[in-house]
C-alpha cells in the first residue's frame, strides 16, 4: 500500500490499511489511521494526526511550520478527523504556542484545491471550502459552513454554522450562523435558506431564523438591542440558540 518511491520515516505510525502514493514524504511524528489514501507528491510533516478514511490528493502540504515569526519550534500539532476529502495543493499549518497549540479539522469536510488553513484554525464538520478559500490564523469555522471560491478570512474571525459566502468574499469581521454573505468588504444578503432546507430544518424553523435575521439587519436596532430582541424569541424557537450564543461571544464584531 506504500509506493516504493515514497519516503516514510520509521518513526511514523501508519496503519497497515493506508495507501501512500509515489514520491510522497511522511515525517517522523505523523500518525495516519486506517482507510486513508495519500496521493502522490504529498508532504506530511510535524506532529500531524490524520484519522480514518480521508482522501488526500497530490501536492498537498500538511503539518508544515506556521507562517508566524513568533514560532520557535514548539511541539504544536495538526489534527485531521475522519472522512475528509482534501484536494490538490492544499496547505494546512501546525498550531502555535500563543493559541491552543493545534490546528484542527473535523469530520466529513470537502476541501477543494488550493485551500490554505493557517495556524490554529478550528474547522468543524460537514463544511465545504471551494477552490482557493484562504484562512488566516486563529479562524474558527462552524459546522456545515460553505465558503465560496476565493473567500479570504482575516485572522481571529469566527464563522458560524450553516453560513454560505459568495465567490471572492472578504471577511474582516465575524459572520453569524445561517447568514449568506458576499462582497469586499462582505455584507449580509439574507439567510442560507436552501442549505437549511437540505439539512432538514422545518419551515417554521426557517421562518424564525428569517425573522431573527430581519431583527439583526433590517430593524434599525443597535446590535445590543437586536441581541436582546433575538434572545426574547429563543423560548419558542430553539434553533436560534446558536445565533444567540454567537452574538454573545463575538469579539471582532459582526458583518453588518
Amino acid at each position: 500500500m506504500i509506493h516504493q518511491t515514497a519516503i516514510v520515516h520509521p518513526g511514523a505510525q501508519i496503519d497497515d490499511n493506508v495507501e501512500i502514493g509515489a514520491y510522497s514524504i511522511i515525517g517522523e511524528h505523523v500518525e495516519i489511521a486506517a482507510g486513508t489514501v495519500i496521493g502522490p507528491h504529498v508532504v506530511i510533516k510535524g506532529r500531524t494526526r490524520i484519522g480514518r478514511h480521508n482522501a488526500i490528493s497530490q501536492f498537498c502540504s500538511l503539518g508544515e511550520v506556521p507562517q508566524d515569526k513568533k514560532y520557535a519550534g514548539e511541539p504544536t500539532r495538526l489534527e485531521i478527523g475522519d472522512h475528509n476529502t482534501i484536494r490538490e495543493f492544499c496547505t494546512f499549518n501546525l498550531g502555535t504556542a500563543q493559541d491552543v497549540g493545534v490546528t484542527r479539522v473535523g469530520d466529513h469536510n470537502w476541501i477543494m484545491a488550493y485551500v490554505h488553513l493557517a495556524h490554529d484554525c478550528q474547522i468543524g464538520n460537514h463544511t465545504i471550502f471551494a477552490n482557493n478559500a484562504q484562512l488566516a490564523g486563529h479562524v474558527e469555522v462552524g459546522d456545515y459552513a460553505i465558503l465560496g471560491g476565493f473567500t479570504v478570512v482575516h485572522q481571529f474571525v469566527k464563522i458560524g454554522a450553516h453560513i454560505i459566502t459568495g465567490m471572492g468574499t472578504i471577511l474582516l469581521q465575524d459572520l453569524p450562523p445561517y447568514v449568506l454573505a458576499s462582497g469586499n468588504p462582505s455584507a449580509p444578503h439574507g439567510i442560507n435558506a436552501e442549505g437549511l432546507k437540505r439539512r432538514g430544518f422545518s419551515s417554521v424553523a426557517i421562518m424564525s431564523i428569517k425573522r431573527a435575521y430581519k431583527t439583526l439587519y433590517k430593524s434599525g436596532l443597535s446590535l445590543d438591542e437586536a441581541r436582546n430582541a433575538i434572545r426574547s424569541q429563543l423560548a419558542e424557537h430553539v434553533e436560534l440558540q446558536p445565533l444567540v450564543d454567537f452574538l454573545a461571544h463575538s469579539q471582532r464584531g459582526i458583518i453588518r
